[in-house]
């Protein structure tokens, strides 16, 4: 500007217009001594010299701060600062902050001041939310009433963004009959459950569908197979993996915040994962310990919780009626050998397998009656509030057996046995029957382990085993989990005997049409972990898992 042939050349004063004295300041500043000093006070000043003057470090600067100062009273002001500026990793942090504090934001005077476009993309940003869709949809009707104005040429938009089908009806009837946007919501409903508007007030019983259990809105989430630790071709591992049909991709989640250990319960509550108890080495020593930890991941973050009354490890963690039911395992006590990698572990000294129960909302576990004879690596699975459990080791003896608890009455009652015996198998269930996929058992005559490719199901109403398919690739030490009519059967073992003997394959059954297909495979050869299905955020920035190279 000095220099060339421009016309500030010659002036006296010049104007930098959108630059105050306090921006230039701060830009000087970090040019003179790389140090930028940064408050709520200054931060809007040097933001917009820094953009108008291209200072790109300046202005990436400037966004993370503001993404670490989100909070209820500015979080609008940001938003638009980053529509402004076209920062756009802070746009989309200030929607995803206004959706996970909803419910306290939509109270303020600061939602009202939302824009019709911000309002739009707050509520297509398909960021989880913190309230019911019920509570979404008073708060659009709420500000649409504080902006008349936006009623007649965008109030039809909005309430689009509102998924109506999981607001009870008696919250729709009662606002469709609101001045002015009463017509609005009856024409919305109409649309979305396929009625005409002159249909509605007969429905005295459409209530629409709740979210999924453990949740208060399925706004942004989505189900997903979860992958949690296991051994790969480097070792134990305690990386959580995640795989959504929107994506087609596995993804890093999280990792188990302990050291590297295996052999531990796992089960989803509420939504939340809860890894309880395992085995860890340490100085070439097997440790067992009884600690569990809890992962939210709509807010991604680890919690821990009380220590189980004694230490197990190859044990079963189901949920059964809101509570977390531990079963058998080895611990300190009876453990006398085996290690990591699914081997015995020895005769247990026990008679019995001793049961605890834990309840989340006391965060206290429970000893209830224990399963008759000591086992390990057995599988359990709940129908109603009965908890099934089959086979497993009894010492070096492979059970066929299959038990079934009361948690009503704390009663064990002996089932038919399964065709085949079984350990270090998987039970599921669906329709109300359970199903016993994968495991092994020793053959008598060769003393080698056998693999059991049935997969056999129990009827409860009979009382009997009925083998349904074969897994196409037969393995064990494989994650296996439900998902809607879906029986996901991923990675394993081939063979103890073979040099390549895991796998990264993923096979699914299809229940309804008793069909199987192939699915894209793991990247890694992956065994003795542990799939479960759980609800986690679209939005998130994950890396994939790289495939290792061969």
């Amino acid at each position: 500007m000095f220099t060339d042939a421009m016309r500030e050349r010659g002036q006296s004063e010049i104007r930098l217009k959108g630059v105050s004295a306090v921006g230039l300041q701060g830009l000087l500043e970090y040019a003179y001594t790389s140090r930028l000093a940064l408050n709520l006070a200054n931060i809007q000043d040097v933001l917009a010299a820094a953009a108008h003057a291209q200072v790109l470090t300046v202005v990436e600067a400037c966004s993370n701060y503001l993404q670490t100062q989100l909070d209820l009273d500015n979080c609008v002001d940001v938003a638009t600062l980053a529509e402004t500026y076209c920062l756009h990793g802070l746009r989309r942090g200030a929607y995803a902050f206004m959706s996970g504090h909803l419910q306290q934001f939509s109270r303020t005077s600061d939602f009202q001041r939302l824009s019709c476009a911000q309002l739009t993309q707050l509520l297509a940003s398909d960021y989880p939310v913190d309230c019911s869709e019920a509570e979404v949809l008073l708060a659009v009707v709420a500000w649409l009433q504080h902006n008349p104005a936006q009623r007649g040429v965008h109030a039809l938009a909005l309430l689009r963004h509102v998924n109506l089908s999981e607001v009870p009806y008696h919250v729709v009837h009662r606002l469709a009959r609101l001045p002015h946007v009463g017509t609005l919501i009856s024409e919305c409903v109409a649309s979305q459950w396929g009625l005409n508007p002159q249909q509605l007030p007969a429905l005295e019983a459409a209530g629409g569908c709740s979210p999924p259990p453990g949740l208060v809105n399925s706004r942004g989430l989505e189900l997903g197979v979860v992958k949690v630790g296991g051994f790969s071709i480097s070792g134990v591992t305690n990386e959580i993996t995640y795989l959504l049909g929107s994506t087609g991709r596995w993804r890093h989640l999280t990792t188990i915040p302990h050291v590297e250990q295996c052999n531990y319960g796992t089960a989803v509550l509420n939504n939340e994962l809860y890894v309880v108890g395992g085995c860890f080495n340490q100085a070439l020593q097997e440790n067992i310990h009884p600690f569990g930890f809890r992962y939210n991941p709509q807010h991604n973050k680890w919690s821990t919780m009380a220590p189980m009354a004694r230490e197990r490890c190859r044990f079963s963690l189901t949920v059964v009626g809101g509570r977390l039911y531990a079963v058998g395992g080895a611990s300190e006590s009876t453990d006398e050998g085996g290690g990591q990698g699914g081997g015995g572990i020895g005769p247990p000294l026990e008679d019995e397998s001793p049961c605890e129960a834990y309840d989340p909302e006391t965060d206290t576990w429970t000893p209830i009656p224990a399963l008759p004879r000591a086992r390990t690596q057995h599988a359990s699975a709940a129908l109603g509030r009965f908890l099934y459990v089959t086979g497993g080791l009894e010492g070096d003896h492979v059970l066929d057996s299959c038990h079934a608890l009361d948690t009503a009455t704390g009663v064990w009652t002996a089932c038919a046995h399964m065709p085949t015996p079984r350990a270090d198998h998987c039970l599921v269930t669906y329709g109300g029957r359970v199903y016993a996929c994968g495991g092994w058992y020793e053959d008598e005559a060769s003393n080698s382990r056998v693999l059991v490719d049935i997969i056999d199901v129990y009827d409860p109403e009979i009382d009997d085993w009925t083998a349904v398919t074969s897994v196409p690739t037969p393995r064990y030490h494989a994650g296996i989990v439900v998902m809607g009519a879906r029986l996901y059967v991923v990675g394993g073992f081939h063979s103890d005997a073979t040099f390549d003997r895991a796998t990264g394959v993923i096979e699914c059954f299809d229940v309804e049409t008793e069909t199987w297909t192939s699915e894209v495979s793991y990247p890694h050869d992956i065994w003795e972990h542990v799939c479960v299905p759980l609800y986690v955020p679209r939005m998130r920035e994950d890396m994939d898992v790289l495939p290792i190279a061969k």
